[in-house]
C-alpha cells in the first residue's frame, strides 16, 4: 500500500508543478535559505512524463516487492531516507543544482531488497529482480567513473543505493549469502543472455 501511495503522491506533485511552474525541485540554495519542505516536494516532482513513469515503473516493482518482505513502514522508511540523505549527500557531487526525481530513493529500495531476499530456490528469489538491482548499480558506477554528463544524478543513485545496503544487512543476518547467491545468478542470466544471442545470431 505504501508503494501505491508514494507513487500517487509522485503523480500529483509533478503534474502540480508542471502546471504552476511552482519550485519545488531541491537545492543547496534552498537548503540553506528555508526552503526545507524542498527536501521532500523534490523527491515527488519529476522533470517530465518519460521521467516519472521510468521512475513510477521501477518504484512499483521493487516497492511492492520490498514490501512484501519487510511491510510498509520498513519501506517507507527505505524510501524517505534514501531520497532525503541523497539529495543533501549529493551536494559537492553537483553544487548549484537544482535536483528532482524518487531515483535516488528507489535505489534505496533496491539495495534493501538486493539483502533482504533470503537465498533459497524460490521462484521470487531466482527471479531477475536482484541482479537487476545490481546491474543498475554498476552502471551507475561506470557512468560516474567514465565521466558522463547530462542531467542525470549518477552520484546520487549510488549515494542512495549504499543507504538502502545499510537497512537491507540490518534486516537479514544471512545477508552476505544473499549476496552472493545473486552475484551467481547475475553470472548466470549473463551467459544465458549471451548464449541466446548467439544462438538466434546463428540462425
Amino acid at each position: 500500500m505504501i508503494t501505491i501511495i508514494l507513487i500517487l503522491l509522485c503523480t500529483l506533485f509533478s503534474i502540480y508543478a508542471w502546471a504552476t511552474q511552482s519550485s519545488l525541485a531541491f537545492s543547496e540554495y534552498a537548503l540553506f535559505n528555508g526552503g526545507y519542505y524542498t527536501l521532500l516536494t523534490g523527491i515527488f516532482v519529476h522533470g517530465n512524463l518519460v521521467h516519472l513513469a521510468g521512475n513510477m515503473l521501477f518504484l512499483y516493482i521493487f516497492g511492492t516487492i520490498l514490501e512484501d518482505e519487510v511491510g510498509e513502514l520498513r519501506t517507507g522508511a527505505v524510501f524517505f531516507t534514501g531520497g532525503i540523505l541523497s539529495f543533501i549527500l549529493s551536494i559537492p557531487f553537483y553544487p548549484g543544482a537544482k535536483m528532482v526525481g524518487a531515483s535516488a530513493a528507489i535505489f534505496s529500495i533496491m539495495a534493501a531488497l538486493l539483502l533482504v531476499r533470503k537465498a533459497n530456490l524460490s521462484l521470487q528469489f531466482l527471479s531477475p529482480i536482484g541482479p537487476l538491482a545490481l546491474l543498475f548499480f554498476l552502471f551507475n558506477i561506470a557512468a560516474v567513473q567514465n565521466g558522463v554528463e547530462g542531467n542525470v544524478a549518477y552520484a546520487a543513485h549510488i549515494i542512495g543505493f549504499i543507504i538502502g545496503l545499510f537497512f537491507g544487512a540490518s534486516w537479514n543476518k544471512e545477508w552476505i549469502k544473499s549476496l552472493f547467491y545473486t552475484l551467481v545468478l547475475l553470472v548466470v542470466y549473463v551467459v544465458l543472455y549471451n548464449s541466446l544471442r548467439a544462438y538466434l545470431g546463428n540462425l
